[in-house]
């Protein structure tokens, strides 16, 4: 179907990029045959490597790959957990790791001008040191802009502030055959014709490449605040989360995590969570313009979570106790990852949290597989880990991959399937790539996986940006 990139081509490709910008050598171009999904089966070694640094080059690689026929696979930090970036079909792996300029910081309208290779961590950074916030701040800080919005990456603070998509007000993208558009600007609104612009947020690097993102701003907060709660059960904990929002309390970030996972990375990294009593803790995280603010909110939490059965309510309110919660609870998922197979992030409706892990132990039961659970309890954001090892005694026991390898398909579909019965989508913010590709159809109907399929013949009739993503 797809050609291959022979000698002619990689001498096009130095032409249009430079030779400093291109890398044919297999053992450097095996570092680009994968994301941070933990199985080796899906790793693909490309056949060329280009690292552009303008749009117009992008544009360039693109139109010759468009012409040739050759599949290319955009790619960030590849901190994705489906495949997302892995090049399936070889072809060129188009990195955008040197289009990395933060190029403005808009005071006035307080917006930002980014670049897709820019980091979280430098963004963020950068917007911190100028007195302004990005509300979302997803996941991984290595993690790249333009992944982040080609995934429509969530997080913690989704209840509050929304995602990747709410911030996102205009865009550079070049399509599969080389042209590039603009879409949106410096802009709060538009009613102008079809929204494109959100069409290429969330949409994986299948129907263009982002070489450019205007993104909102906010001032930021003056006060921040986490609370610790634990609780003897999960049932208890969950159930406090309507009652919260139902009293007019918004945090920026609500969690639940189990016991299991807080002493595993305690251990990790040599640091203690605030308290050792409880099964389940919630992690509300607030705030506010004013002490007097936050203490009536922190307050209204407390109340509200030792009503529902918390045990206590621990509250980190210096910066060294703070920075040491939310650390143990960033680091949860390196503590665990070496014996990770997969996250699943299953969105549901909030309320059938609890009754979803219920099933989630009761497949962990049947399959005899270790599935920690945790997640965002308040916008339904739900991440089972599927394990290769087993939890005793405090320690994680790996187990032979005779054990796990032929339940792990199985495990998916019975907890993917139980989303859907709740309402849910068996992707909250990881996306779909390679790996959740078989389960789609758990999710959408025909109808709109045609749908799809016809928007992205059209942008991309060749079907040579990132094939064999999303659907085949």
């Amino acid at each position: 179907m797809y050609k291959k990139v022979d000698q002619r081509i990689r001498w096009r490709l130095e032409e249009l990029v430079g030779p400093e910008n291109l890398v044919c050598d297999p053992e450097k171009m095996a570092d680009y045959s994968h994301d941070e999904f933990s199985l080796h089966d899906i790793r693909r070694t490309p056949e060329a490597v280009v690292k552009p640094q303008r749009t117009e080059e992008v544009a360039a690689v693109l139109k010759l790959a468009d012409e040739e026929g050759i599949p290319i696979t955009p790619r960030g930090g590849a901190t994705g957990l489906c495949g997302g970036c892995v090049p399936v079909f070889g072809g060129i792996v188009l990195s955008l790791e040197r289009m990395n300029r933060l190029v403005e910081i808009d005071h006035e309208n307080q917006m930002a001008v980014v670049e897709p290779g820019l980091t979280l961590r430098e963004f963020a950074q950068a917007v911190e040191e100028a007195g302004l916030s990005f509300p979302p701040h997803p996941g991984e800080e290595s993690a790249m802009m333009g992944g982040l919005i080609a995934t429509n990456a969530g997080g913690s603070r989704a209840v509050k502030y929304g995602v990747i998509r709410n911030y996102v007000r205009g865009l550079e993208v070049v399509l599969p055959r080389g042209q590039v558009i603009r879409l949106g600007g410096k802009l709060m609104k538009s009613s102008t014709g079809y929204s494109l612009l959100h069409l290429m947020i969330g949409s994986e690097g299948t129907l263009g490449v982002i070489t450019q993102a205007i993104i909102q701003l906010l001032p930021a907060a003056r006060f921040t605040r986490s609370l610790v709660i634990p609780f003897g059960d999960l049932e208890s904990a969950i159930e406090s989360v309507p009652l919260l929002l139902n009293r007019k309390i918004m945090p920026m970030a609500l969690e639940f995590i189990e016991k299991e996972v807080i002493r595993i990375t305690e251990d990790y990294l040599d640091k203690r969570w605030p308290c050792a009593v409880g099964e389940t803790y919630l992690l509300v995280v607030l705030d506010a313009s004013s002490e007097d603010e936050m203490d009536r909110v922190s307050q209204a939490v407390a109340e509200v979570c030792l009503e529902k059965g918390g045990s206590d309510v621990f509250i980190a309110d210096t910066p060294k106790k703070q920075e040491t919660v939310l650390e143990i609870r960033s680091k949860i998922y390196e503590a665990i990852k070496s014996y990770t197979i997969e996250i699943l992030d299953i969105s549901i409706p909030r309320v059938e949290i609890p009754k979803h892990v219920r099933r989630v132990r009761e497949v962990s039961e049947k399959y005899d597989i270790w599935l920690p659970t945790f997640g965002h309890a308040a916008d339904g954001n739900v991440h089972t880990h599927i394990m290769r090892a087993r939890y005793s005694a405090g320690k994680m026991i790996p187990l032979p991959e005779k054990e796990w390898r032929a339940k792990v398909d199985r495990v998916r579909g019975e907890l993917y399937a139980d989303g859907k019965a709740r309402g849910g989508v068996i992707s909250g913010e990881h996306g779909i790539g390679i790996i959740k590709k078989p389960f789609l159809s758990l999710t959408l109907d025909e109808v709109q996986v045609e749908l799809m399929k016809g928007i992205k013949r059209l942008v991309d009739p060749h079907l040579i940006l990132n094939p064999g993503k999303i659907f085949d």
